[in-house]
């Protein structure tokens, strides 16, 4: 399947400067909105400088926007490790229980991460700034993932189902980092930026199993382990509140550029 889509992409997807359905006009919006609609078209050959690659690495927004892919990152990771395995042992689900249970959540985070990117444009198109319409999703996600500790006070399996599939559908909703790093990075070095972003969301795939197992060997229990994936909802609202800052596209200066 994913060989069929990726000839499918090759064959029919192509960037706005090269679409036969996209207009002058449409360009032209696209670029007012703050798009790079010829981002795909051939250039001359350019040297990538250690200046530009530090500019993505140590400014204070991408910082806060690389924090937060690592925090969403993480929760994701703990449904698709330890959720089947937490519902079994912590819980005392059946294991066929189990493999229908998980699913829940999965679609719950599905149908979020549409209504988060639609709510998304829905405020850019009401007029409200970059700022706003990007963060206020990834917010609200942050902040109502945090719901997953709920799970550690109750022993009714409705409300844990519940509370899971409100903090998956919450991380859906605020899954908005790719849209945030287009919007922001430097367009010269677009493709260092999503490096650097994709580094932390894998370190986080790396990391947050570790840690969730390094936890239950030390504890025998999943309660700090759901404690340690809800802070991660926390932290990554902190970070967008207090370090990411309003969202601007990153200008390199003459000695980066």
């Amino acid at each position: 399947i994913g060989v069929m889509f990726g000839i499918f992409w090759l064959m029919k997807v192509k960037d706005p400067m090269h679409h036969s359905k996209v207009n002058q006009a449409e360009i032209d919006y696209i670029r007012s909105g703050g798009g790079e609609p010829s981002l795909g078209c051939k250039k001359e050959p350019q040297k990538i400088t250690f200046a530009q690659i530090k500019t993505v690495c140590v400014n204070r927004m991408m910082i806060g926007v690389y924090i937060g892919q690592f925090c969403v990152t993480s929760i994701t990771w703990f449904f698709l490790t330890w959720f089947p395995t937490y519902l079994y042992q912590a819980k005392g689900m059946s294991i066929l229980k189990v493999g229908f249970v998980a699913s829940i959540p999965a679609i719950a985070g599905f149908i979020g991460g549409l209504l988060g990117g639609v709510f998304s444009d829905w405020l850019l198109k009401r007029g409200y700034s970059l700022t706003v319409a990007r963060k206020l999703p990834v917010i609200c996600g942050m902040l109502l993932s945090c719901v997953i500790v709920i799970a550690n006070y109750t022993s009714s399996e409705f409300v844990v189902i519940a509370a899971m599939s409100l903090a998956f559908f919450a991380k859906g909703f605020g899954n908005l980092g790719w849209c945030v790093l287009s919007d922001t990075s430097p367009k010269e070095v677009l493709g260092i930026a999503g490096g650097v972003f994709n580094m932390c969301g894998n370190m986080a795939s790396i990391v947050t199993p570790l840690v969730i197992g390094v936890i239950l060997a030390n504890t025998q229990s999943f309660d700090f382990a759901i404690l340690y994936v809800g802070s991660m909802g926390l932290i990554g609202l902190i970070s967008y509140l207090f370090i990411v800052g309003p969202l601007d596209r990153i200008t390199l200066t003459s000695s980066a550029a």
